[in-house]
């Protein structure tokens, strides 16, 4: 059976904290102080993501505390500015919210992180409803696989499907993540394929393909 993870639903924190969209600021405060969590999905109704509330969306009210700032501020930061008079989690959220369904693969969801610069995803279902949250640790889980699980998944689902009838057996050792191939295949067109695959592998760090094919010196 395939144990890799390769979803979001298979790292994300399912118990999740949230606020409504008229929690008052102190309260979001002191929810991510209690939580140790540095951002908040803000929703509505039946568990609706309308938003989410960061560090960075509450920071300003802290920043502009007594300045006044002058006309080029102003015009540059108007959402900050807006956001420095907050008193309810509506005034001040990140809205559309930023998610991630829970079919989506790691990669997808990494890649999202890393284009919107955001540190956790609300995850949601067809409806927008919230079903979790996914944060940058959540992903990094996948690192964790113990070596032999990795070699054992490389070895089921790739080398034996590839290599049937190798001409010496192919060895796969994992040591701290980075996957060893050696070993003499028939055709050397799939070893190229053979590293693309393992690569793959999430929780894989890296590959040394050392594997030859028949009439290769």
């Amino acid at each position: 059976m395939d144990t890799t993870p390769h979803r979001v639903s298979d790292v994300m924190t399912r118990a999740v904290v949230a606020v409504g969209r008229e929690a008052r600021f102190k309260d979001v405060v002191e929810r991510m102080e209690q939580w140790q969590v540095s951002a908040l999905p803000v929703l509505e109704g039946d568990g609706r993501v309308i938003g989410v509330v960061s560090e960075a969306d509450l920071l300003p009210k802290e920043e502009f505390r007594g300045s006044d700032p002058d006309r080029f501020t102003q015009r540059g930061r108007l959402a900050d500015l807006a956001k420095a008079g907050a008193v309810a989690a509506e005034d001040v959220m990140s809205a559309p919210a930023v998610t991630v369904h829970a079919d989506a693969t790691l990669a997808e969801a990494a890649r999202i992180m890393a284009l919107r610069h955001v540190k956790r995803l609300p995850v949601v279902n067809a409806e927008g409803l919230l079903e979790g949250v996914v944060s940058r640790a959540d992903l990094l889980k996948v690192f964790l696989r113990p070596d032999n699980d990795l070699a054992d998944e490389i070895r089921r689902d790739i080398v034996d499907v590839l290599f049937p009838a190798p001409v010496e057996p192919v060895h796969i050792t994992v040591v701290d993540g980075v996957a060893t191939l050696t070993g003499r295949v028939r055709d050397a067109t799939d070893i190229p394929l053979a590293v693309r695959l393992v690569r793959g592998v999430e929780g894989l760090v890296a590959v040394d393909c050392r594997l030859t094919a028949a009439g290769e010196a």
